[in-house]
């Protein structure tokens, strides 16, 4: 494994997250009483384990493939990387994008990096992926 990234939810997002949730279990304890409270209190929170989860993005590079969550890709058919800052980033994930672009992102992060594809193929012209430690990644698929 020569690179390996994890992107996870932020603190503050699960926290939100369950504030709303736990809004919820305090409007069915005042309508329904105790046990239905108490059921969707656990149900609730099971959900947002499985949410966050479910929601962590994994980046790996090895010696033959880039993978980004369930997404793979060769490193033959991998063209120019290019690190994005947060403006650049949010111009081609919004305005600029390509809608036959993939997209390996998560809202909570603003920077990252395009991939440009070079397989003919393949009718995505690039992929998108946000990463903490784009420079370093960059600099590895541009080998």
């Amino acid at each position: 494994m020569e690179y390996r990234e994890v992107i996870s939810a932020p603190i503050w997002l699960i926290a939100f997250v369950y504030f709303i949730f736990l809004s919820i279990v305090l409007s069915i304890w005042a309508a329904l009483g105790d046990t239905p409270a108490l059921v969707t209190f656990i149900v609730l929170t099971i959900a947002l384990v499985v949410i966050y989860q479910k929601t962590k993005l994994v980046i790996e590079v090895d010696k033959e493939e880039l993978r980004v969550g369930p997404a793979r890709i060769e490193k033959k058919y991998i063209g120019h990387c290019l690190n994005l800052d947060a403006p650049s980033f949010k111009l081609v994930r919004g305005r600029n994008a390509d809608p036959a672009a993939y997209l390996g992102i998560r809202f909570w992060l603003p920077t990252g990096i395009t991939m440009e594809v070079k397989d003919s193929r393949d009718s995505t012209p690039y992929w998108l992926i946000t990463s903490k430690r784009g420079h370093e990644l960059t600099a590895l698929l541009n080998k």
